[in-house]
């Protein structure tokens, strides 16, 4: 059912590690040298600006009253031990799926130390046009994205090969 550690998955949880401790040095750093709402222009579509996020991804149930702190939290510990299930029981050579289940689990731990620690996510990394900008986020929740990018173009290329292979028989 399962393999080894060497052949499974969990041979890529290194990516899982590192994505963890870049987002909690980077928030760190943040938290220490920005006051809250502290804007840092760094070209003219991206600044270094330190917010809290109290919900979800683009601040979703951010006013529900205190609640929606545990039930992310629960969540994010649900999805990791799931996670960390697919790592051990795919094989290492899967590596887009694997890489991908790294970052997911990577930036889910990163940002479920910050709601039990702080009560919130740090949040730092504004994108704009104009005066349009961008929920600002974090590089946990860059992981989750470009880790959820993988795995959906992972599908995608196992669903193609998949037809090919059935069109050559």
């Amino acid at each position: 059912m399962f393999n080894s550690n060497e052949t499974s998955g969990v041979k890529w949880i290194w990516i899982a590690v590192l994505t963890f401790v870049l987002d909690q040095a980077s928030k760190l750093w943040v938290v220490g040298a920005f006051e809250l709402y502290e804007r840092v222009a760094i070209t003219p579509f991206f600044n270094l600006t330190y917010v809290r996020n109290y919900g979800a991804a683009f601040s979703f149930l951010s006013d529900a009253g205190g609640w929606q702190r545990w039930f992310f939290t629960v969540i994010a510990f649900a999805v990791s031990v799931m996670l960390l299930y697919w790592l051990r029981k795919n094989d290492a050579e899967q590596r887009a799926q694997n890489i991908g289940f790294s970052l997911i689990l990577g930036g889910a731990l990163g940002n479920v130390i910050d709601r039990l620690y702080h009560g919130f996510v740090v949040d730092f990394l504004d994108v704009y046009v104009g005066n349009f900008h961008w929920p600002a986020f974090n590089i946990a929740d860059s992981a989750i994205c470009v880790g959820a990018v993988l795995l959906v173009w992972d599908a995608i290329s196992q669903s193609r090969k998949s037809k090919a292979q059935a069109k050559a028989e």
